[in-house]
């Protein structure tokens, strides 16, 4: 056997102009990673030639992914690569695999100057799907704007790349596996984790487990079921609800991860998880829950299929939050949420005389307001909620903040829904999803919308749609403006981050935004939020409700002509 060190080579290559990472990283078709040459090597090294050559020798790195094709073929080349640039350690989940959050805790437990996640969210996998790569920094969270310009401008005048070819890593053994290089001082070390235990020992520590076990398999218990769907999900559910928390096992399906994930979109929304949403409605089940692919988004569901809307649900959790140990000890530093999302929220931190802040969509924005101990508590409408115990959302965590919520009130999810809009009033919320919109024509709609709505003739109009009349208020690009460090984040269409808002007279909000993340042409977005307070009208329909500002909605961007679309891909 040769104990030679292995050799490091430096390889020639050449960019290419697309490698920009959107707000969840860079994603892009399989087969866009498999058919380009280096394809993968360009975006890796030049994550690696962000980070300043002395902190890199010698640092830790944490890698992980949900298991979706390509997945340990990508692992492999950062394997290398990473030895090669200088890094020390990598810590990596038991098959490749670790959740987003899981990645975020695990950062921060190992003080790791960063960490390369392998995930394209709730977007189909298989051979014929999408894979992603993304970057978190040291405090867990994903990277910045100015880390994602810098590994943009690298990728775009990269010539070589630097990697170890000669290292295999056993991804399937519980190990600590090591390699001699040439010219470096020290061995390069692996080590393959346990992907759930740091992760489930830190939830141990924010919440009422001994509670959480009464609830679900004490004399009392509720029924529930927890659909992994087939993504990253099923170990951390089986491990955490089942086997510790004693939910039987049939409580949990969907749990092998799955390279393609069954076939299905692993995102937890009504349309997706639609088995889920069906189960039930039978009335077996007290409590469900579904989880997205890389398990940083859950739609929780109520007994007879009863679906709490994201943007209520952060708001419950806000109203209840002293259900939670973690809270009674940090108290509570502030709120927030995205702009697209409803105002629920707000209605809570209004009451509860705590600070709310409004941001972009993307959880770097709640990253930096967490490090400055500004928040404690957050949401987005895109079925994500998270806390200040890492820097990523965290749909286990708020699966575990509700069934707390559950074992505190001793109410159905319905009750403890109804009790809020009649404490807080509601926000009738829905959002509209056209998918793999042709990018020139969604531009050009945003681009035409914005000088619409921005032109003096636009405000007080009036839209008359049967017995509703709304009148405009307020009409704007939304720009944000970092109340941390004071960066300005304003509305760039052309890149992917485009929000335009109507207020109207009453509260209603049409939001508009032209989603960066996608894969496949783009995403275009509508929200719409109207907000009630009369007792009489809380509980009517959502659909009802809102009917008449979609057609407002529609009208006004004129969407459906502009796209070539007779309706959304997605209602949610």
């Amino acid at each position: 056997m040769d104990d030679s060190p292995l050799q490091v080579l430096t390889l020639p290559t050449a960019p290419y102009p697309d490698q920009r990472p959107g707000t969840s990283g860079l994603r892009k078709k399989v087969f866009v990673f498999q058919s380009k040459r280096n394809y993968l090597q360009n975006f890796v090294q030049s994550i690696y030639s962000s980070i300043d050559l002395l902190d890199r020798q010698g640092s830790t790195m944490v890698v992980g992914g949900d298991g979706r094709y390509f997945n340990q073929t990508a692992i492999e080349v950062i394997v290398q690569m990473a030895a090669a640039n200088g890094v020390g350690r990598l810590v990596i989940g038991h098959h490749g695999i670790m959740s987003t959050p899981a990645v975020s805790c695990v950062i921060r437990k190992y003080k790791a100057i960063g960490g390369i996640v392998l995930t394209a969210s709730h977007n189909p996998g298989g051979r014929e799907g999408v894979f992603g790569i993304k970057f978190n920094t040291a405090n867990g969270g994903p990277a910045q704007d100015a880390v994602t310009n810098r590994i943009f401008q690298i990728s775009r005048t990269i010539e070589e790349y630097a990697i170890c070819p000669e290292i295999r890593v056993d991804l399937a053994t519980l190990s600590k596996q090591t390699f001699d290089l040439e010219n470096k001082f020290k061995p390069f070390t692996v080590e393959i984790v346990d992907s759930v235990e740091s992760y489930a020992n830190m939830l141990r520590n924010i919440f009422d487990f001994a509670a959480l076990k009464e609830l679900l398999s004490g004399e009392n218990h509720i029924k529930i079921q927890l659909d992994a769907m087939h993504g990253v999900m099923g170990p951390y559910v089986k491990r955490i609800l089942c086997e510790e928390l004693g939910s039987p096992a049939n409580a949990a399906i969907n749990c092998v991860p799955l390279q393609d994930f069954g076939g299905q979109h692993p995102d937890p929304n009504l349309t997706y998880a639609a088995d889920l949403v069906e189960t039930m409605r039978g009335g077996q089940y007290d409590f469900g829950a579904a989880f997205d692919g890389d398990g940083d988004r859950s739609m929780i569901l109520g007994k007879h299929g009863f679906f709490v809307n994201p943007s209520d649900s952060v708001a419950v959790i806000a109203a209840n939050v002293f259900s939670i140990p973690y809270f009674q000890h940090t108290g509570v530093r502030g709120y927030a949420r995205s702009m697209p999302t409803s105002a629920a929220l707000d209605n809570v931190a209004r009451a509860t005389k705590i600070e709310l802040y409004e941001t972009p969509t993307g959880w770097k924005f709640f990253g930096n307001l967490m490090d400055a101990g500004k928040l404690s508590l957050c949401g987005e409408e895109s079925f994500g909620t998270g806390a200040d115990h890492i820097r990523e959302k965290d749909g286990l965590w708020a699966v575990l903040a509700w069934l707390s919520i559950l074992a505190t009130r001793k109410q159905s999810v319905e009750d403890i829904i109804k009790d809020h809009w009649q404490t807080f009033g509601r926000n009738f919320f829905t959002k509209y999803d056209y998918e793999e919109v042709d990018l020139d024509a969604a531009i050009q709609m945003m681009e035409d919308l914005e000088l619409r709505i921005l032109g003096k003739a636009f405000m007080g109009q009036r839209f008359a749609v049967g017995e509703k009349l709304y009148q405009v208020e307020k009409a704007d690009n939304f720009e944000y403006t970092d109340p941390v460090d004071g960066r300005i984040c304003r509305n760039q269409v052309r890149n992917g981050g485009g929000y335009f808002g109507i207020i109207f007279t009453d509260g209603s909000r049409i939001i508009y935004r032209l989603s960066g993340t996608g894969s496949m042409g783009a995403t275009v977005r509508v929200y719409i939020d109207s907000y009630e307070k009369d007792p009489d009208k809380i509980f009517r329909d959502p659909r009802v409700m809102l009917e008449p500002l979609v057609t407002v909605a529609l009208k006004v961007s004129q969407l459906h002509e502009r796209t070539g679309r007779s309706g959304p891909s997605v209602i949610t």
